[in-house]
C-alpha cells in the first residue's frame, strides 16, 4: 500500500516519477501527488483519485526540474483528498512516507504549540515540520536534520525528502516499510518496490531498518541514522520491465493466473534431486541435525499466505511427522506468543514485507526460535529477518488479489514439507521420488486446467449477480475453498465463505435454498465420500451446486448442475491445481459485473501498517 518513487539526475524528473508510480499502481492507491525541484523552488503538484487525474493535473501545470519525489497514497490519518494527498511541504522542505507515526498526536499537539498550522490531517505532514525546523534551527544539511527529525519519532517508515536548499540530492530513510535503492548510469532512484524501478535500473541496494541514505546522481550515501557508515554493493534484479505488462491479456490478474505453470517451473528449478528424492535448497539453512530438534513448526502469515499455509500445515504433519500449527501474523503480535529454541517458525508472504508477518518474526527470534521466511521479492525485510529463506520465483505480480504467488508458495511449502520429511527420517527415498516427480508435472496439469477456461466462464456468465456464494472442502480442499472465497470477495465484492465441508450442518446449512449457488471442491482423495454426502445435503435442500471434481467423475456429474475438472493426479498436488477454476471463477464473475479487476475497492497489495 502506498507508493514511493524518488529521481536525482540528469532528465526531466516529472515523466520518469509518473511512470515508476504506473508501475506500482498493483499497491491500492486512493489519490497521488509529485515535488519537483526546478533549481529554484519545489513545485508540488496533486490530485485524488487514480493517476490520470494526476496526469491531467501535470498537463496544466508541467513540472521541469530533475530532482523530484512521486507518491500514490492509501489513506491511514485522513480521508482521501488532495489536500491530504503526499508529498507534503512545510517551508523550504518536502516529504513523501509510506508507513505510520505512532506518536503522531504528541508531535501535532507539541508543533501546534509553537505556532506551527497545518494543511492536511495526516501523520506524514508532521515529519516534513520537524525537517524543516531542524533546518532553521541551524542543521546544515536535509541529511542532517533528517536524522534530527527521525529523533523523535516513532513508528513504521519509508521516506523520503527534497530540500529547496539542495536542488541536487535526495534523502531517504527506512524503518519497518519497504524502500529501494536504484543505481544507473549517472542518476540515482528510489522506490517503494522494485517494479517502479525497473524503467531506469536493474541494479538494486536495499535498506535496512534503521538505515538512511543521501542520493544523488553520483551515487548513493548510506547511514545508520546513528551516524555509522554503511558499505553494500547493488545487486542486480533479472525481472524486466516487460514482465510487469499486461502481455496482450484483459487485465494483470488474467495474465497473472495464466503464468502460473511457469512460475511453478521457474520455482521448481533446481530445487530437485530425483535420484536421491531430495530437495536441493542450501538457502534453507536446516541441516538434518537443525531439522531433527524441531519439536514445533509455525506458520505465521496472513490473507491468501495463511490459506497457503493451512496447506502447508496437512503436508508438514503428513511428510514430516511434526505438529504443525498455523497462526494469523495480525493474532500473534498481541497474543504474548510463547516460542522456545526448539520450534522451526515458517513466515509466509508475498511481499516479504507484510507489517503483522515481519513482527510475528521478531517476536519469534526473541523467543529463540529459528525462523524461515518464504516469499517472493529478493532482499525483501521478512527474508531477512530470518535464519533461512526459500524465494519463490513468481516474477511481479501486479493484480492485488495474488494467485501466482499463492501457487508458488504451495509449491515451496511442499518443497519445505519434503526437505524436513528426508532429514528426520520420517520420509524415505522412493516416496521423496514420488513427491517430486509429481510436483514436476504439476506445470502440465496446471495448464490442462487453465484450457478449460470456457466451461468456467459460462458458469461465471450464470452466477455473476448472484450475492451470495458458499464454498466447502474438506483436507487439502478446505484451505482452497476459503481461498476461492476470498478471491470472489476481493475483486466481485460479492459476499463469499469458505467452511470445511465437516462444519457445514453447525450453522451454514441453513443459508442453503434454490437460490444459495454452493462451490464444493472435491478432487478424488481420501475425502472424497465423506465430501460426496455434503453434496447430497446440499442437493437434497435444492442448493445449486459448482463441484470441483477430477476427470470423470461419474457421480459427482449426477448430482451438481456444474462441474469444473481437474486431472488426475496425486492427492497431495491436487490443491495445486484446485484453486485454478475458483480463481477463474472469481475472474470472470469479477469481469462479467465490471469491478476493478486489479485494483478492487479498498485493498492493497503489500501491508505495511497494521
Amino acid at each position: 500500500m502506498c507508493g514511493i518513487v524518488g529521481y536525482v539526475g540528469p532528465k526531466k524528473a516529472a515523466p520518469i516519477l509518473l511512470d515508476g508510480l504506473r508501475r506500482l499502481e498493483y499497491r491500492g492507491y486512493d489519490s497521488a501527488g509529485l515535488a519537483v525541484h526546478d533549481g529554484r523552488e519545489i513545485e508540488v503538484v496533486r490530485a485524488a483519485g487514480k493517476l490520470e487525474n494526476l496526469a491531467s493535473a501535470l498537463e496544466q501545470r508541467p513540472l521541469g526540474g530533475s530532482t523530484g519525489l512521486g507518491h500514490t497514497r492509501w489513506a491511514t490519518h485522513g480521508r482521501p483528498s488532495e489536500q491530504n494527498a503526499h508529498p507534503h511541504a512545510a517551508g523550504d522542505v518536502a516529504v513523501v512516507h509510506n508507513g505510520i507515526i505512532e506518536n503522531y498526536l504528541e508531535l501535532k499537539h507539541e508543533l501546534q504549540a509553537s505556532g506551527v498550522r497545518f494543511a492536511s490531517d495526516t501523520d506524514t505532514e508532521i515529519v516534513a515540520h520537524l525537517i524543516h525546523r531542524a533546518l532553521e534551527q541551524g542543521a546544515p544539511t536535509l541529511f542532517v536534520a533528517m536524522r534530527q527529525a527521525l529523533g523523535r519519532v516513532r513508528g513504521a517508515y519509508a521516506l523520503a525528502a527534497i530540500s529547496r536548499r539542495e536542488p541536487d540530492r535526495l534523502v531517504i530513510a527506512k524503518n519497518a516499510s519497504p524502500l529501494v535503492v536504484g543505481v544507473g548510469e549517472g542518476e540515482t532512484l528510489c522506490g517503494s518496490d522494485i517494479p517502479a524501478l525497473l524503467g531506469s535500473t536493474r541494479n538494486m541496494l536495499f535498506l535496512e531498518d534503521g538505515e538512511m541514505a543521501e542520493l544523488t546522481a553520483g551515487g548513493v550515501r548510506i547511514e545508520t541514522v546513528e551516524g555509522k557508515p554503511v558499505e553494500r554493493a547493488p545487486k542486480r534484479i533479472d525481472w524486466s520491465a516487460v514482465q510487469a505488462e499486461k502481455g496482450g491479456y484483459k487485465h494483470f490478474m488474467l495474465k497473472e493466473i495464466f503464468e502460473q505453470p511457469r512460475a511453478v517451473e521457474d520455482t521448481l528449478r533446481g530445487r530437485i534431486n530425483l535420484d536421491e528424492g531430495d530437495v536441493v535448497e542450501a538457502e534453507l539453512g536446516l541441516d538434518a541435525q537443525a531439522a531433527r530438534t524441531i519439536e514445533r513448526v509455525v506458520l505465521v502469515a496472513c490473507g491468501t499466505s495463511h490459506h497457503a499455509s493451512l496447506v502447508g500445515r496437512y503436508w508438514i504433519e503428513q511428510l514430516a511427522r511434526v505438529p504443525a500449527h498455523t497462526e494469523l501474523a495480525s493474532e500473534v503480535r498481541y497474543r504474548e506468543p510463547v516460542f522456545g529454541p526448539k520450534d522451526l517458525v515458517v513466515a509466509v508472504s508475498q511481499s516479504g514485507e507484510t507489517a503483522d508477518t515481519l513482527a510475528a518474526v521478531k517476536a519469534a527470534r526473541e523467543g529463540g526460535a529459528r525462523v524461515l521466511a518464504i516469499a517472493n521479492v529478493l532482499g525483501s525485510a521478512i527474508p531477512r529477518a530470518s535464519q533461512g529463506s526459500l524465494y519463490t520465483h513468481a516474477g511481479p505480480e501486479i493484480g492485488v488479489a495474488s494467485t501466482k504467488c499463492f501457487t508458488t508458495q504451495l509449491v515451496a511449502l511442499l518443497l519445505l514439507a519434503v526437505h524436513l520429511g528426508r532429514r528426520r527420517g520420517t520420509l524415505d527415498a522412493e516416496r521423496g521420488r514420488e513427491i517430486l516427480q509429481a510436483m514436476l508435472e504439476l506445470p502440465n496439469e496446471m495448464r490442462w486446467t487453465l484450457a478449460r477456461k470456457a466451461e468456467i466462464h459460462q458458469v461465471a456468465r450464470h452466477w455473476h449477480n448472484a450475492p451470495h456464494m458458499l464454498f466447502l472442502g474438506r483436507g487439502l480442499g478446505y484451505p482452497i475453498a476459503l481461498e476461492g472465497a476470498l478471491k470472489l470477495k476481493e475483486i466481485s465484492y460479492a459476499h463469499a465463505e469458505g467452511y470445511a465441508a465437516g462444519e457445514m450442518k453447525h450453522g451454514p446449512i441453513a443459508l442453503i435454498d434454490e437460490n444459495m449457488p454452493v462451490v464444493v471442491v472435491m478432487p478424488r482423495d481420501r475425502q472424497y465420500e465423506k465430501t460426496l454426502s455434503n453434496l447430497q445435503e446440499v442437493r437434497a435442500r435444492d442448493g445449486q451446486v459448482i463441484a470441483v471434481v477430477t476427470e470423470g467423475d461419474a457421480e459427482a456429474k449426477k448430482l451438481a448442475q456444474w462441474v469444473l475438472e481437474l486431472p488426475k493426479m496425486p492427492e497431495l498436488t491436487q490443491p495445486v491445481a484446485a484453486v485454478i477454476p475458483l480463481q477463474l471463477l472469481a475472474y470472470y464473475i469479477a469481469d462479467l459485473k465490471g469491478t476493478d479487476v486489479d485494483q478492487p475497492r479498498n485493498l492493497a497489495k503489500t501491508v505495511t501498517v497494521e
